[in-house]
């Protein structure tokens, strides 16, 4: 049997949902820190209260900037089901069932509902060189915008009567 999770991730906490039942839409709700430091406990907290057996759980997050990656790496890692979501997919869904209250309880309740409904594809992390080639090329990228607005700054500077030390 698979038991169907959602977790809305911000910043600094992870609001999970599990539909417990699929018919009344029952859930069971928890918040966890975003932090590697709890995410064990989350793992203690599904074990507990759903199955030891994590490949019958399929976890949906949304794609939220960076926030969304430490956890999916983790739980993928752990041998759980992990689908990583397209924000704009969620708020169809939400529309669709005619939902207008938004909070991060609500948005967690939302994507399991998804998660039991969509049955989204499963997510596969790429390899570990293609993530480190990322953050290279990332870093490379804002290191040239810095570079480029410095350049601009000198251009403008000696362009007016600007103090010497400043230039």
């Amino acid at each position: 049997m698979t038991h169907y999770i959602g977790i809305d991730v911000s910043k600094n906490k992870l609001d999970i949902a599990w539909l417990k039942a699929t018919d009344n839409l029952k859930f069971k709700t928890k918040v966890f820190k975003n932090d590697y430091s709890d995410y064990a406990a989350l793992i203690n907290w599904l074990i507990a209260n759903i199955t030891d057996d994590l490949s019958n759980i399929h976890i949906t997050v949304e794609a939220t900037g960076v926030y969304h990656e430490n956890i999916a790496y983790y739980l993928f890692d752990k041998g759980l089901n992990v689908s990583i979501i397209n924000p704009a997919y969620i708020k169809s869904y939400a529309a669709s069932l005619g939902s207008r209250n938004k909070t991060d309880k609500k948005d967690s309740m939302l994507l399991a509902r998804y998660t039991y409904s969509a049955k989204p594809k499963l997510w596969t992390p790429p390899p570990a060189e293609a993530r480190h080639l990322k953050s290279l090329l990332s870093r490379l990228d804002a290191l040239q915008e810095d570079l480029q607005r410095e350049l601009n700054r000198l251009e403008k500077a000696q362009a007016t009567d600007t103090a010497p030390i400043v230039k």
